[in-house]
């Protein structure tokens, strides 16, 4: 413990490893101990280059940057979170070519594939506005319960 409080810039980057490893394994990237700990390694480099010398300018420091990096990560790390397509491209169906059982439109419409009516859409790169019924069209990707599809 001596050793910390006569190195206050070792103490700052093993609190920011700590928080980066707990963030990383118990709270998947979530956020707040991620601020924390770039706050606490950016603390401990002013540390060492000498432009923080007591404890109350480092503790503030670690608030002030946290609440910086935290104001300016939030929004692009959270749209990095849901940047993730929700449309399910591991389906055995994608690439069949089947028939159109009602006209399939950009919101609405249904195919026939082994018996059954799926719902379907166009896929939003589809070159036409509608497919009529009693056609042909192929499907793309699955988004939940409802087949993407282009026409063929």
């Amino acid at each position: 413990m001596e050793y910390f409080l006569e190195n206050h810039h070792h103490l700052w980057f093993l609190i920011a490893g700590i928080s980066f490893i707990i963030e990383l394994s118990i709270m998947g990237l979530s956020g707040p101990l991620l601020f924390f700990a770039i706050a606490s390694v950016i603390t401990g480099i002013l540390v060492t280059a000498g432009v923080l010398t007591s404890w109350q300018m480092e503790i503030l420091s670690v608030g002030i940057v946290s609440a910086l990096t935290a104001l300016v990560l939030w929004k692009p790390l959270k749209n990095l979170q849901n940047s993730r397509s929700k449309t399910d491209t591991s389906s055995d169906m994608i690439g069949l070519k089947v028939p159109i059982t009602t006209d399939i439109t950009a919101t609405s419409g249904n195919i026939r594939y082994s018996g059954i009516n799926w719902n379907a859409r166009l896929a939003d790169d589809a070159s036409v506005d509608v497919i009529p019924s009693a056609q042909q069209c192929q499907i793309v990707a699955v988004s939940g319960n409802t087949m993407l599809v282009k026409p063929v």
